[in-house]
């Protein structure tokens, strides 16, 4: 439908079952027929914890506002790049965790009781090989000698000049070892006694006393985003928060340039033809906007309405993240930057400093704590990693009730289109059920559709003011106003 006008309250409703804007034009798919299901998806920004591959876009930003040029590469930025140290979460949480167990081990220790715990799982089953270079000295002398040609062909082939090791050189360490290891030896230089021994000599570590008062709890996502710059960092970056309205003067100077930067970033990105990155387009698209503004007394200080954040990095715009701020939410719309930037992965770095701005806005107005993201497509690569920033929920297109994200991944695995709340005897709570009540704006006048209809003698129109009450609620239809004409 088109929205000449939308209250922020109408639009968070509105988007709270299933609907998204692109300019003035609202939509909402039709979840259990389309090829692609999309479900509405929002974060939890005063619970989220920002992952390995956040943080690395984090420091890799201050790195570069610091220092200056970083080693670009060949890097794809995608609105949120989706990287694959999320998708394996749990490993990661595991090696935090080896590392906290190895801190007071030897590199050794570790390697007896991997071999340990090797052989109690001997026999459980086909297991794969232990590696020779985890083997103790003397069984790998006994493979290398066992006759066996495999082994020998290990040990007699020579590599090739210019190929292979430098066997002149000692053997490269992991640099997870090297740690392990520094950290040993500094726990051993800080003991009063000495090496860490136990009271029996049997190598176990000592108590060392109660805990500092440095607390090794993770850093928050403001803590590395706003990490303070020396006074002579080689770059600046100002983000700033516009108005969309041709009646901002700032908004206005900066429209130009803004501009620019939309057209220079959809015929690189997305490859779109010329013709189709017009100023009509670009105004239709990121800048016109049914929202109203508004400033409530219980409101964000910038108020209600439809805005750019602007990325100001050395005087110039590099990127603007389009973004609603709503009663409950802060909405985001798109996002375009300037690809010679996209070495900086803008795309998530843009979507954590939203996250960080809903919760600066929660300060301020308390019922203000989501940060939406749009849809999410289980079966489409470039809309799934979305998921990735967690806490997130979803919505559940029959009940539209809120899921939390993990719970609803196993059904998506088995079917695009599900009903994501678990309980079979929930429903829609804000169902139309007294269509009499649609307020409709017909010849300049209000009237409920009860009334309205009663001057109509066309019996098509039963069916779509029915159609529009249960997709936008009952709550929705009593206040906005469907026009008719």
């Amino acid at each position: 439908m088109w929205a000449h006008s939308l209250t922020a309250q109408d639009y968070q409703d509105l988007i709270d079952r299933g609907w998204r804007r692109s300019g003035k034009y609202v939509y909402k798919p039709v979840m259990n027929q389309t090829c692609c299901p999309q479900y509405t998806i929002r974060c939890r920004p005063l619970q989220f914890q920002p992952s390995k591959s956040h943080k690395k876009v984090l420091k890799k930003m201050l790195k570069f506002l610091t220092k200056g040029e970083i080693a670009k590469g060949n890097c794809e930025d995608a609105p949120m790049d989706s990287l694959v140290e999320d998708a394996v979460a749990g490993d990661f949480a595991l090696i935090n965790k080896l590392d906290i167990q190895c801190d007071l081990t030897t590199l050794s220790d570790d390697l007896k009781q991997s071999l340990a715990s090797a052989e109690k799982t001997k026999g459980r089953g086909p297991q794969k090989e232990e590696p020779e270079e985890f083997a103790p000295a003397p069984q790998r002398e006994e493979k290398l000698w066992s006759g066996e040609p495999s082994q020998l062909m290990k040990v007699l082939t020579v590599p090739k000049p210019g190929k292979g090791a430098d066997l002149s050189k000692p053997p490269c360490r992991k640099a997870k070892e090297i740690r392990k290891e520094r950290k040993r030896l500094k726990l051993v230089q800080q003991s009063p006694t000495g090496p860490l021994r136990g009271p029996q000599g049997q190598g176990q570590a000592p108590s060392l006393g109660p805990p500092k008062a440095k607390c090794n709890q993770p850093k928050s996502l403001e803590d590395l985003m706003f990490d303070s710059l020396p006074e002579d960092a080689a770059h600046k970056l100002e983000v700033r928060l516009v108005p969309v309205s041709f009646e901002d003067p700032e908004f206005k100077s900066s429209f130009s340039q803004s501009f620019a930067l939309y057209v220079k970033y959809q015929l690189t990105v997305h490859q779109d033809p010329p013709e189709e990155c017009g100023q009509t387009e670009f105004t239709r698209f990121l800048c016109s906007s049914p929202l109203e503004v508004e400033k409530p007394p219980d409101g964000p200080e910038c108020g209600y309405g439809s805005f750019h954040q602007q990325y100001w990095l050395d005087g110039k715009i590099i990127a603007v993240g389009v973004i609603d701020i709503l009663p409950s939410c802060v909405s985001s719309v798109y996002l375009y930057y300037d690809p010679d930037y996209s070495f900086l992965s803008l795309g998530v770095y843009s979507a954590l400093r939203e996250i960080a701005f809903t919760k600066q806005l929660h300060e301020e107005t308390s019922q203000l704590s989501y940060y939406y993201m749009g849809f999410y497509i289980h079966s489409c690569s470039k809309m799934k990693y979305k998921g990735q920033y967690r806490p997130s929920d979803l919505l559940c297109p029959e009940t539209y009730a809120w899921v939390p994200i993990g719970q609803c991944l196993p059904s998506l695995d088995n079917s695009k289109y599900c009903r994501l709340n678990p309980d079979p005897a929930a429903v829609d709570e804000d169902r139309s059920q007294e269509p009499g009540r649609v307020q409709v704006f017909h010849k300049k006048a209000i009237m409920p559709y009860s009334v309205y209809k009663q001057q109509q003698k066309d019996p098509s129109e039963d069916a779509v003011v029915l159609q529009y009450a249960s997709l936008v609620g009952q709550s929705c239809a009593e206040r906005m106003l469907l026009f008719r004409n």
